[in-house]
């Protein structure tokens, strides 16, 4: 990638204030793999950095500790050693004692990548890291930059440690993929120029992923990208699938068997629903998978309206993860196909439309921008109801409420066109907007809102039922 940094603007303002303010800052940045994190943080750091030491993956301490004097030399080539650290006190030392001859005016900055690489079983490492904050660092004018890709081990074994690391990040800065609009600002400084609907077809496949976005090559559509980059057999997402888990999570296996079950029912799965599909107990190992994937960005949970947690769904709602389990896993190391004619068939528009909701969920601010409520106290959240008597079921998949008394249920159509509001579509509306009032025993207005890729036909079912129209334009924004 080149030197171009794409939004990031309130991240960067928090690294910029680490570096002006008096007091010593250790600084917490995660986020999935290929999101940036390490391009931001040497972005604005730069020339600037002191020391900096990358984790090595699938490596035991010995080597982790050589990796460590390899960067040390690199740093500090004349800063005489009597022997090489074989503790990670003593390497934490030796950095103390070499930070100190820099004898810098401005802030020491340390940055130290993949965490949880170098942070392996029994190896020493977090203990080495807290005595080099508590018993130095936090003495010195510095800035410390930890940062890893396994969120959850970020949370867990530094963010809330019980130890030496108790309560000493002084910021957290989680780093999402990329919005549509981010996505496209991204594009065009790499001289692809493609419309909304072509973008949005892209981060369908693969979301706002930099390193991804990256293979995107100018001068070709997005069916065109697509086939080059996840359907040949050395594309480069035909395989990431197993390298991606893997390198987030020790014995992976569980994790991906969750992602399995989700994506295998594309409205959401409750608790229940996925252990009945997996088959695994309902107890802390569980609970330990849903909030490793929650934190690092492959799903997330909604809650039912009303705060109703037995009808809380959780939702695959990584989009890489999504397409690859749905249209490249089957294919087998070898095997290839056209895109450009699946992509014409209905099960791949079936499956836009559920991949295109989890891009909706993902821009609700944009929504409620695009709705005037952006000023408004609002709660968003999911609604499921079984069939009762003569009242049939419904499921919404975005209930936003709202301060001043009313709600919006939103009714999400991926559209290759203009569309359409039939009356079977008015039907299904009215029957979401009864079953939805009989549960809830709301009072509040319930308009009921559009959210499609073009355009509606202005016809008489149209104005006699839907309130408001969120366009694809509005979530590029």
């Amino acid at each position: 990638m080149d030197q171009t940094l794409i939004g990031r603007k309130g991240e960067v303002k928090i690294l910029r204030a680490a570096l002006e303010s008096r007091q010593p800052e250790m600084l917490a940045v995660i986020g999935r793999r290929r999101v940036g994190k390490t391009f931001l943080v040497k972005h604005t750091y730069g020339p600037i950095i002191d020391f900096e030491l990358t984790g090595l993956q699938h490596a035991g301490k010995a080597e982790q500790l050589q990796n460590f004097n390899f960067a040390f030399r690199n740093y500090f080539p004349d800063f005489p050693i009597d022997h090489k650290p074989k503790s990670w006190l003593e390497a934490f030392h030796l950095l103390s004692k070499a930070l100190e001859e820099l004898k810098k005016q401005d802030k020491i900055v340390v940055f130290l990548d993949e965490l949880p690489w170098l942070g392996t079983k029994r190896s020493g490492f977090i203990t080495g890291l807290g005595w080099f904050w508590n018993s130095w660092a936090v003495n010195q004018y510095i800035v410390l930059v930890i940062c890893g890709s396994a969120a959850s081990w970020m949370i867990d074994k530094v963010i809330n440690d019980k130890g030496g690391l108790h309560n000493r990040i002084t910021q957290l800065l989680p780093i999402a993929p990329f919005t549509l609009a981010e996505t496209e600002t991204f594009l065009r400084s790499r001289n692809v120029h493609l419309g909304h609907y072509q973008i949005t077809q892209i981060y369908l496949a693969m979301g706002g992923i930099p390193m991804y976005l990256n293979q995107i090559k100018p001068g070709l559509s997005a069916v065109q990208n697509i086939q080059t980059i996840c359907f040949e057999r050395n594309g480069y997402l035909r395989n990431e699938f197993d390298r991606l888990f893997a390198s987030l999570f020790d014995n992976a296996e569980k994790h991906i068997e969750v992602i399995r079950a989700l994506a295998s029912k594309k409205m959401g799965m409750t608790r229940q629903e996925i252990i009945d599909k997996t088959r695994f107990t309902n107890g802390g190992m569980l609970t330990s998978i849903l909030s490793e994937l929650s934190q690092s960005g492959f799903i997330n949970l909604y809650n039912g309206f009303g705060k109703k947690n037995r009808l809380s769904l959780y939702r695959l709602t990584d989009p890489y993860s999504l397409f690859y389990l749905t249209f490249l896993e089957s294919l087998g190391a070898n095997a290839k196909t056209d895109f450009t004619k699946l992509s014409d068939l209905p099960n791949y528009r079936s499956w836009s439309g559920y991949a295109f909701e989890n891009i909706c969920l993902d821009h609700i601010d944009q929504i409620r921008k695009a709705l005037g409520i952006s000023g408004i106290f609002t709660s968003v959240s999911s609604f499921v109801a079984k069939a009762d008597g003569d009242l049939t079921g419904a499921q919404i998949d975005l209930v936003i409420d709202r301060g001043d008394h009313s709600i919006n249920i939103c009714e999400i159509k991926y559209s290759t066109s203009e569309y359409e509001v039939s009356k079977r579509d008015v039907a299904n509306l009215e029957n979401k907007k009864r079953v939805f009032r009989y549960y809830t025993k709301t009072r509040k207005h319930l308009f009921v809102t559009l959210i499609t890729t073009f355009e509606v036909v202005e016809n008489a079912n149209r104005l006699n039922a839907i309130d408001q129209v969120v366009v694809l334009d509005d979530l590029f924004v």
